[in-house]
């Protein structure tokens, strides 16, 4: 987790003046929060980020000039220290993985709160995934994933079971664990909940996490999420 300062530079990006207003004028009443440019198209956006250098840019996808997801890739190519949240009105499965694909740590709806928008912000800063619900539930019914199942490893062959010599071998030479903890990671469980469903300790749940981060080339756990989506893992996978 890298340092937080006591107030974060935020870029916002919205091509209707009245959501970018409406949203520097909420933000501008948090403390934590320093406003230092407003975008209304993607090119303006990628512009502000190298110019002022901001912790995260708040960005909507559908833009003109340049749209959001672009902005977004462009802006993590040119300085990855710049974390980008996607604030948009299009929860769709599509918008999301291309959001995420691009590099994007979060991705929320306008009809996010006040509070929650800040400490999303916050958690972007501190190069946390931010992912929500809506979003989280778009990306398991598309996965065919009920957000409630009991049993998110259903389907998933226990720790010890003999490999079949007609099973697809792992992604990027993960265990079998470690697929059973990244299942439950791209569900959104806690690294609390993944220990109590696999009885481990949190301490090994982490290890596990930096593990397959490693092996999977992974940053954060919305890339995480996008990864297991990619290979259906988040489907449940007999191992």
């Amino acid at each position: 987790m890298r340092p937080v300062p006591a107030r974060l530079r935020v870029v916002v990006a919205d091509d209707q003046a009245l959501v970018r207003e409406g949203l520097m004028t909420l933000l501008d009443l948090a403390e934590e929060i320093e406003l230092v440019g407003d975008a209304a198209d993607g090119q303006q956006a990628v512009a502000l980020a190298a110019s002022l250098e901001p912790d995260v840019v708040l960005m909507d996808l559908r833009m003109p000039v340049m749209d959001g997801v672009e902005a977004t890739g462009l802006i993590r190519a040119a300085d990855p220290r710049i974390q980008v949240l996607v604030l948009t009105t299009h929860a769709d499965e599509e918008s999301v993985m291309a959001a995420l694909h691009a590099g994007a740590i979060g991705y929320l709806t306008k009809d996010t709160g006040r509070h929650a928008l800040v400490s999303a912000i916050q958690s972007a800063a501190a190069g946390n995934a931010v992912l929500d619900r809506k979003v989280q539930e778009r990306l398991l019914a598309a996965a065919s994933i009920p957000a409630a199942r009991k049993d998110p490893l259903e389907g998933v062959a226990p720790i010890d079971a003999a490999p079949s010599p007609d099973r697809a071998p792992l992604p990027d030479g993960m265990t079998a664990r470690e697929v059973e903890v990244l299942v439950l990671l791209s569900q959104g469980s806690t690294n609390a909940q993944i220990a109590q469903e696999l009885v481990i300790s949190e301490s090994t749940v982490k290890t596990h996490i930096n593990n397959l981060f490693a092996k999977a080339r992974l940053q954060n756990r919305t890339q995480a999420v996008d990864y297991a989506y990619r290979h259906g893992l988040n489907r449940g996978r007999a191992v």
